[in-house]
């Protein structure tokens, strides 16, 4: 197997673990709207998962940059950057993490935090599905 077909392997992988917390995010917010849940506890159940989303994508980047991949790694940088622009400008709380439980009872903060994290979950999906068939054709190929 090429270098190549286990870039796109891990690149699977990696949004794969994505997707799940994207879906998590919003399964949260959702128990939040519905008031299952109170901001505290959504807060703490999301923020622990924050950077190691922004970690994976990092590193997923970088794995792009490294093999040369320029066409997907114009598309992530964009993520990535919106990622470190909203880390730098998260709210001034005591661990890591961008959710604040007093900002939680604001809906809007709320519906703005459940659009990312829809639109999020778009683009992983659809990078999913894209890195899903690199895989299969450099795989392919590859024999």
């Amino acid at each position: 197997m090429t270098l190549e077909a286990w870039l796109w392997i891990l690149a699977v992988l990696l949004v794969v673990f994505l997707l799940f917390l994207m879906v998590f995010n919003l399964l949260a917010f959702d128990e939040l709207r519905s008031d299952h849940k109170n901001p505290v506890d959504v807060s703490a159940s999301i923020n622990p998962w924050v950077l190691p989303e922004y970690i994976a994508h990092g590193v997923l980047t970088l794995l792009f940059l490294i093999m040369g991949k320029w066409a997907t790694l114009a598309i992530n940088v964009v993520l990535l950057a919106y990622h470190i622009h909203r880390y730098l400008n998260r709210p001034k709380i005591s661990q890591p993490g961008i959710y604040d439980p007093t900002e939680m009872f604001n809906r809007s903060v709320m519906k703005q935090c459940m659009m990312e994290s829809t639109v999020k979950l778009g683009f992983y999906m659809l990078t999913f599905f894209f890195y899903l068939y690199s895989m299969m054709y450099t795989l392919i190929s590859a024999d």
